[in-house]
């Protein structure tokens, strides 16, 4: 057996402050140090992050720019392997600069003899077929690699890579916990805001409406998706008071993509209703409270249908991207719409059946959960014993 210290660097899209990717570092994170315990090894992160400082005062661990190549080397050099993860790194749709970077990072190690570890990625997509030789070269020398669908594991054998090698695992944030013992959901525990639309004097009353979690961004040109929304939500307003709860996961564009919603609503207030926006987050978990407050989310973020099931909290997907479509597939379900077809009429009808009967859909699909956080802790399990058995 080695030493029972053990440093692993960690690469990804860490400390952009993106509240899905941030809740994929604190998962990852959190399962190392519980498997490390268990096998009595104590594992000591190097996060790569955009801001350093940021990601070490809010995780608590060391943490090196990404982007000083220098400092990136000298800390995988002194470190016992990499782990490139989770999230979607290797696709290039928001940049050809993305799968470059990730494979560089991961070349690097594998050029100083460092054990390298694939942790749950969501591949693709990957339209620029000269990446594809490059994948399959750093791949094969890979220690583990996981993915957090069955498709990005078929994308990676299209490429090369033998499937008995890939290990098709939850996305980490399915194993993340609340802090503490999980809050009630009670309104009187979200923070007032100013600028709260239809907020009654009577929190007792506004405690008693059904909360929807709601997570948009900005995706098509046309704002077609965002304009179907408002449209659903105010007819469900019209239907059943709720207290809609915006949750945006990356500010401030997810913010304005709310506000853009509401200001297409009309004036909602003479329903009973009741709109928010929350914009406390410091940490991850932050958001996963709020999620767990609701009783019922609506997302186009992927993460913010992961918090849902992770918390047992009904969900409706709209699908920008395929990883909306595989997530929700593991679920035994399917999206409400997609970006460029969605129909108010079926949001709506959609929201309403739900909120009229949650426990049906916990019931229907909590073996799926139950699988999914089972095995969210799998790729660290792995890593802490591949480490454990190195000299």
């Amino acid at each position: 057996m080695g030493s029972p210290d053990k440093t692993i660097v960690i690469s990804g899209y860490y400390g952009f402050k993106n509240s899905g990717d941030e809740a994929v570092l604190k998962s990852i994170l959190t399962a190392l140090d519980e498997e490390g315990k268990a096998a009595g090894m104590q594992i000591e992160p190097v996060v790569l992050s955009i801001d350093p400082e940021w990601t070490s005062a809010a995780y608590g661990v060391r943490s090196v720019h990404r982007m000083k190549l220098g400092e990136v080397r000298r800390a995988i050099k002194e470190s016992d392997g990499l782990i490139s993860g989770g999230g979607s790194l290797l696709q290039d749709a928001t940049s050809p600069k993305t799968i470059p970077y990730y494979l560089g990072i991961l070349k690097m190690a594998q050029w100083l003899r460092k054990p390298t570890f694939i942790y749950a990625q969501g591949v693709g997509p990957v339209n620029r077929k000269v990446f594809n030789p490059m994948i399959r070269s750093v791949f094969r020398k890979c220690s583990y690699i996981s993915v957090r669908d069955a498709q990005s594991g078929e994308l990676l054998q299209s490429m090369g890579i033998h499937g008995e090698d890939i290990h098709v695992v939850p996305d980490p944030v399915m194993g993340l916990p609340l802090p503490e013992s999980p809050v009630a959901r009670d309104l009187e525990a979200l923070p007032a805001e100013p600028d709260d639309i239809g907020a009654g004097e009577d929190t007792k009353a506004d405690a008693e409406l059904p909360v929807v979690g709601i997570s948009v961004r900005f995706w098509d040109p046309q704002r077609r998706e965002l304009n179907a929304i408002a449209e659903g939500l105010a007819a469900l307003m019209r239907n059943r008071p709720v207290h809609l709860r915006f949750l945006p996961f990356h500010q401030p564009d997810d913010d304005e993509a709310s506000r853009y919603i509401t200001e297409r609503m009309g004036d909602i207030t003479s329903y009973g209703g009741q709109i928010s926006f929350f914009r406390e987050e410091q940490q991850p978990q932050d958001m996963l409270r709020e999620v767990d407050r609701c009783d019922l989310v609506l997302g186009m973020r992927l993460h913010s249908l992961i918090y849902a099931a992770n918390r047992r909290v009904p969900l409706m997907g709209i699908s920008y991207d395929p990883k909306i479509d595989h997530f929700l597939k593991r679920l035994d379900s399917a999206p409400t719409g997609k970006t460029d077809s969605l129909v108010p009429q079926d949001l709506t009808r959609h929201m309403i059946a739900l909120l009229n009967a949650p426990e049906a859909w916990k019931a229907e699909h909590a073996s799926q959960i139950d699988q999914l956080k089972r095995e969210a802790t799998l790729p660290a399990r792995h890593i802490v014993e591949y480490l454990g058995n190195r000299g």
